[in-house]
């Protein structure tokens, strides 16, 4: 029988690679993306060229109705979902004194809403099987303080809580729920900082240098791999030593 996951936010950076990753380790993907058809579309030939099935569904993470249309359709074109990554977030930074309605209300409707209602629709799923596994991505900022960070850091910190309380809600229909939570990432949001300053952030970093992509996507298909079939509610911190 064959596995297929499901990656929100999923046609570029940090979604796209662990796509990539869980593609090489045979699952069909279903790729979910906000807006750019263009870079969805080129993610999905990447996918399929490693000999696996990947269609890509766009849709809004943080509103229900969306949702549940997008998985109404994966269900109807893959016959498992063994995966869910929730990948698909915003970051917009503000100091405290400059945070602005609508920025506060889209963070936290697609880094806490949409986390929420994917998890949602795919534990249907999963609980009917009596399998399951979810990856939350998190973020360092869950747990160090990051001037600028308030709403991001309170949504990540947020991801890190629900992690804990679905891991227990659904343990008993054999569902894992875990996280990871990166540091610097080397993704197109790290490019386009400024040198001194992305030098500054280096230096903080005791391995001395930024994550990958490839990190990550890397340590969620260690997480969703029955090494670690024993593992539920808990938030694996990938920072190269920068919490410490």
């Amino acid at each position: 029988m064959s596995k297929t996951a499901v990656v929100t936010g999923g046609s570029r950076g940090i979604g796209k690679a662990i796509a990539l990753r869980l593609a090489q380790e045979g699952y069909d993907i279903a790729l979910n993306y906000a807006s750019n058809d263009d870079a969805a579309k080129a993610a999905q030939e990447e996918i399929k060229a490693l000999g696996v099935n990947c269609e890509i569904y766009k849709a809004d993470t943080s509103d229900i109705a969306q949702v549940k249309a997008m998985f109404k359709e994966i269900k109807k074109a893959f016959e498992t979902i063994n995966v869910l990554v929730n990948n698909a977030g915003v970051v917009d930074d503000a100091y405290l004194l400059m945070i602005r309605p609508d920025s506060l209300e889209r963070s936290l409707s697609i880094n806490i809403k949409g986390y929420i209602n994917c998890a949602q629709a795919a534990s249907l799923k999963m609980c009917s099987q009596k399998s399951g596994k979810i990856i939350n991505v998190s973020s360092v900022s869950s747990i160090l303080a990051v001037p600028g960070q308030t709403v991001y850091s309170a949504t990540k910190g947020a991801v890190n809580s629900m992690t804990q309380t679905m891991a227990k809600e659904l343990a008993p229909y054999g569902i894992q729920v875990n996280a990871v939570a990166p540091g610097f990432v080397g993704t197109d949001m790290i490019k386009s900082i400024p040198g001194d300053l992305a030098e500054k952030y280096l230096e903080s970093v005791p391995m001395k240098r930024f994550g990958s992509a490839e990190d990550v996507a890397n340590c969620v298909a260690s997480l969703v791999s029955d090494a670690f079939s024993y593992m539920t509610g808990q938030v694996i911190v990938l920072d190269g030593g920068l919490s410490l």
